[in-house]
């Protein structure tokens, strides 16, 4: 029995030198997790949500007042451009057309009188030009015989009485004749008034009609038939029969934060999920880009708001699907994720292995005279803190210490960022823990920390 306890103390004395040593052999060293600068392609992404949305669509309002008579298609139904969608009652409009009509038929029936009226007074002319004719000829013969004493004085006055009276007969007929042409032109004049009031009833007939302006689908119909609708006035907002859609092009219009919106531009491709189609996912472009910021919280632009509160703002942008699908309806909820840019084949590292640091700080402070003047002074100084990472670096005796390398970064991926000057590829390089990068400092000893995360069950338990 005393061989067997001795035999357990001289293990646990055992134990406690190991451990003892492993401390000390510990003792002054940091522990960090690292990683590898490796080559991988990466992609920048910015995300926006929003709904999808057809790129043409109308909502066709009532072009007149009255009563819905039919309504010939309902949601869902698809329409061909030029079809009949719906009717207003018409009575009115009808009876203005045919009794409009009627007085087109009656003006045209009375510039044909007028024609005839004007004939007849082309011939009483052409008639009073013959009789003044032979008139002139025997005043002309009376003058010639009264000039050689033949003709009686009574004789040559008759000639020339009758050489009178047809000559106002001429002008008589001309001016009938001119009238008739007037009457004519007048009748003519009406006629025209006529029909561009027959137009005008017409097209006030026509607007009792509503007729589907494109091809597409009747995505909504707040009506139904016997319903009185009106026409809208000015600001006020008439009454709608439905809205109709072209998903021929179908778009997602999602708002994107202001922080990402300088890097977005139209041409980029992107990926549209629908949160009605789980797994599938649509490619677009990119083909507008919002110049006003919208309020996060009511969506009304900037340039519109009347309130001065600070708060988030959003960029409208749009995005054609490429390939749209049946199954996509306008308002569907998706989400947007714009490649903003890409680049194949790059020296990377993790983003949390990037921080700000002073190499100057990492410089061993002097004591006494003047250098201790010169330190307390560099103490003072303005602290300048550059982008870069801590390199696992050895010494001259093998052990692992931290380097500070400045490091200039291009873009950022999920994870990773692109490293475009300071490091080479397979450099290790410190990423975490976070507080502990935080506070690092260069020439400081290492250790890797080689121990598995822990990983927590659904039930948040390790």
């Amino acid at each position: 029995m005393k061989k067997i306890v001795l035999s357990v103390l001289g293990v646990l004395l055992a134990a406690g030198l190991v451990t003892f040593m492993v401390i000390k052999q510990q003792s002054g060293y940091t522990k960090v997790m690292t990683a590898k600068v490796v080559r991988e392609n990466l992609s920048t992404i910015v995300s926006g949500t929003g709904q999808i949305k057809p790129k043409t669509y109308v909502n066709l309002g009532a072009t007149a007042m009255g009563r819905i008579t039919h309504l010939y298609v309902k949601e869902g139904d698809h329409v061909k451009k030029g079809q009949l969608v719906a009717t207003v009652e018409d009575v009115s409009q009808q009876a203005q057309v045919t009794g409009q009509e009627a007085a087109i038929a009656a003006a045209k029936t009375d510039i044909l009188s007028y024609v005839a009226a004007e004939k007849t007074a082309q011939a009483n002319v052409e008639h009073a030009q013959a009789d003044l004719e032979q008139k002139k000829l025997d005043w002309d013969r009376a003058q010639a015989l009264y000039k050689d004493g033949i003709l009686a004085k009574q004789d040559y006055d008759a000639k020339k009485a009758a050489y009178d009276i047809d000559v106002a007969s001429l002008d008589q007929a001309v001016a009938g004749l001119n009238q008739a042409k007037a009457n004519t032109a007048s009748a003519r004049a009406h006629l025209a008034t006529a029909e561009a009031t027959l137009q005008a009833n017409q097209n006030a007939l026509d607007l009792t009609e509503a007729i589907a302006p494109f091809d597409g689908i009747v995505t909504n119909e707040p009506v139904r038939e016997g319903e009185t609708v009106v026409e809208g006035i000015q600001n006020t907002e008439g009454s709608t029969f439905m809205t109709l859609a072209d998903m021929s092009v179908v778009t997602a219009e999602v708002k994107v934060d202001e922080t990402d919106i300088v890097n977005v531009q139209t041409g980029q491709s992107a990926d549209v999920t629908v949160d009605a189609l789980p797994g599938k996912v649509f490619k677009g472009t990119v083909t507008l880009v919002g110049d006003q910021a919208l309020l996060r919280s009511t969506g009304i632009a900037t340039s519109q708001s009347t309130t001065g509160t600070e708060e988030a703002k959003d960029f409208k942008v749009v995005i054609t699907l490429t390939h749209p699908s049946d199954e996509l309806r306008p308002g569907l909820s998706c989400t947007a994720k714009i490649t903003t840019a890409h680049k194949t084949n790059v020296l990377s590292l993790p983003i949390q292995a990037l921080t700000m640091h002073d190499p100057n700080s990492d410089k061993p402070k002097s004591s006494g005279g003047v250098q201790a003047a010169s330190t307390s002074q560099g103490d003072n100084a303005k602290s300048n803190p550059v982008q870069g990472v801590f390199v696992v670096d050895k010494d001259a005796h093998g052990k692992l210490r931290a380097k500070f390398v400045p490091v200039a970064t291009g873009i950022t991926g999920a994870t990773d960022i692109e490293v475009l000057s300071g490091l080479q590829e397979g450099e290790e390089i410190v990423t975490g823990p976070y507080m502990t990068l935080r506070g690092l400092k260069g020439g400081t000893p290492l250790k890797r920390d080689t121990a598995k995360p822990v990983v927590l069950n659904p039930s948040g338990s390790s």
